[in-house]
C-alpha cells in the first residue's frame, strides 16, 4: 500500500515545516495551511468547549466553535452534557444565536423545525407534505463525542480517538492543582471578554508558554504592582521551568511557591492582599481559611497550555477560536469561588481586570506584539521563526521533558503535535 501523499506548501511537504528547532513561517501566513488545520486539528482531536459551571443546570447552554465549526454545548433534563453542531438539519440555519441562557428547546428560526435539548427532532411545521419521506429520527442535530475532566468539557468529531484522560496524560494532575483556587468552593466561571486580533491562531499558542517576553512586553505592569509583587513576577532566570507534557500540552511554571496553593500557607499574607485578610476575618473566617482564600485569590504560578485551544493561566481561561489565517478571537474567562466571599471575589475580579481586562496593563500590550508578529512574518518568502531557546538545556522528565522558564520548550511540544496531526 502506498503511503499517503503529504500536501506541499511553498514548495515543502508539510512535514518539512516543522523541524526540532524551528517552525516555517508560512505556518502563519499561508492560508492553504490555515484550512488544513481545520480539518486535520481542530477535526482530530480533542478541543476545550466549556466549563461545567457554565452549563450548570438543566437546559442551560453556551454556544462555542470547534475550529470555525459552530456548537452549543447543553445540559439535558437527565444531566447529561451533549456538544451539538448548531445547524438545523432542514436548512442548515443556525438554531441558537445567543452566548449562553437557559432553554426547554432549540427552534430554528427559519421554518421552526424545533429539537429537545440531547439533539433529537421533535417538531416539524406541517408535517403532512412530507407524507412518509422524512423520519424524524434520522435528523437529530449531530452530535460530537463530549468527555469531561476536572470540570472542564471537551469534545471531538472522532469517535475512535483515545479516552480523553488518555489525552490529558500528565496534564491532569496540572488541572487538578489549578483548580484548588477555588480555595474549598467550586470553581466557577465568572464572566468573560472577548477580542479579536490580527493574526494567526498559533502565535497567541506560543504567547501562553512564553516567559522571555515577560519583562520587555509587560514592563508597564510591573511598573504598576507594589514592589513585593514586582520581585515575585521577575522570574525569567528563576528556578522555574518549562515542560512538555507529550500530545501538545506543556506547562510553565513562573512561581514554584504557588505550584499549590495548599501549601505554605503559614507563609505572611503578601502586602496587597492585606486589606482583603482583614476583610475577611472580620466576616468571621478562621486565620486558616483567611490565608487559603486570599492564596487562592492570587491565582496559581503556572501556566497550562492544553493543545490545540485552551490555557489555564493564573487565574484565568484563555481559549482562542481561529478566524482565519490571519485573524483569531480570544476569550478571556475570569473565574470566581462560587458560593465564595464577596470580598475574594470582588478582588479576583479587580486583578483580572488589571492585567487582562481590555484597559488593562497586560493583554493590550501582548496583543500588539501578537499583531507585530503576523505583520512582520509578511516579510520573507522563505523564513523561519526560531524555536531552540532552552534547547540545550532540555532534560528528560518522567512526563516528558523539560528546560528553564524561558526555554520554548512548551512551543515544540505544540509544533510537535501539530506535525503529527497534520501529517496523520
Amino acid at each position: 500500500m502506498n503511503a499517503p501523499v503529504q500536501p506541499v506548501f511553498f514548495q515543502r511537504p508539510v512535514g518539512d515545516l516543522v523541524r526540532e528547532d524551528r517552525a516555517h513561517t508560512s505556518l502563519y501566513t499561508d492560508p492553504a495551511i490555515f484550512e488544513q488545520e481545520m480539518d486535520r486539528v481542530f477535526r482530530n482531536t480533542w478541543v476545550w468547549v466549556a466549563h461545567e459551571s457554565e452549563v450548570a443546570e438543566p437546559g442551560s447552554f453556551k454556544t462555542h466553535f470547534v475550529g470555525r465549526e459552530p456548537v452549543i454545548v447543553v445540559r439535558d433534563r437527565k444531566q447529561q452534557i451533549h456538544v451539538l453542531l448548531n445547524r438545523c438539519r432542514h436548512r442548515a440555519a443556525t438554531v441558537c444565536e445567543h452566548k449562553k441562557g437557559k432553554t426547554a428547546s432549540f427552534v430554528c428560526p427559519y421554518h421552526g423545525w424545533s429539537y429537545a435539548l440531547d439533539g433529537s427532532l421533535r417538531g416539524v411545521p406541517s408535517p403532512d407534505s412530507y407524507g412518509q419521506c422524512l423520519d424524524k429520527s434520522d435528523y437529530p442535530l449531530f452530535g460530537l463525542r463530549v468527555e469531561t475532566y476536572g470540570g472542564m468539557i471537551f469534545a471531538t468529531f472522532r469517535d475512535d480517538i483515545q479516552p480523553l484522560a488518555d489525552y490529558l496524560g500528565p496534564a491532569r494532575k496540572w488541572i487538578d492543582l489549578f483548580m484548588k483556587q477555588g480555595a474549598g468552593y467550586p470553581i466557577k466561571v465568572g464572566g468573560e471578554h472577548r477580542f479579536r486580533f490580527p493574526g494567526n491562531w498559533k502565535i497567541q499558542l506560543e504567547n501562553t508558554t512564553d516567559a522571555y517576553h515577560f519583562p520587555l512586553v509587560h514592563k508597564s505592569f510591573l511598573s504598576s504592582v507594589d514592589a513585593q509583587t514586582e520581585r515575585m513576577l521577575d522570574f525569567v532566570g528563576g528556578p522555574g521551568f518549562v515542560e512538555d507534557l507529550g500530545n501538545g500540552h506543556s506547562v510553565m511554571v513562573m512561581i514554584p511557591e504557588l505550584i499549590d496553593l495548599e501549601d505554605h500557607l503559614d507563609d505572611p499574607i503578601p502586602e496587597r492582599f492585606t486589606e482583603l485578610a482583614a476583610e475577611l476575618a472580620a466576616e468571621g473566617h478562621s486565620d486558616e481559611q483567611v490565608r487559603r482564600i486570599v492564596r487562592a485569590v492570587g491565582g496559581s504560578g503556572f501556566n497550562l497550555n492544553l493543545f490545540p485551544n485552551i490555557a489555564c493561566s493564573m487565574a484565568f481561561f484563555r481559549v482562542l477560536q481561529p478566524i482565519s489565517v490571519n485573524e483569531t478571537e480570544i476569550h478571556h474567562a475570569v473565574l470566581t469561588m462560587d458560593g465564595g466571599p464577596a470580598a475574594a471575589n470582588r478582588a479576583r475580579l479587580r486583578l483580572h481586570e488589571h492585567f487582562q481586562g481590555p484597559m488593562g496593563f497586560g493583554t493590550p500590550d501582548d496583543s500588539e506584539a501578537w499583531e507585530r508578529v503576523q505583520k512582520g512574518a509578511q516579510a520573507g518568502k522563505d523564513l523561519w521563526i526560531l524555536l531552540n531557546r532552552g534547547l540545550p538545556g532540555e532534560r528528560l522528565t518522567e512526563d516528558g521533558r523539560a528546560s528553564d522558564v524561558s526555554a520554548e520548550t512548551g512551543m515544540r511540544a505544540a509544533y510537535r503535535e501539530w506535525k503529527k496531526l497534520m501529517t496523520a
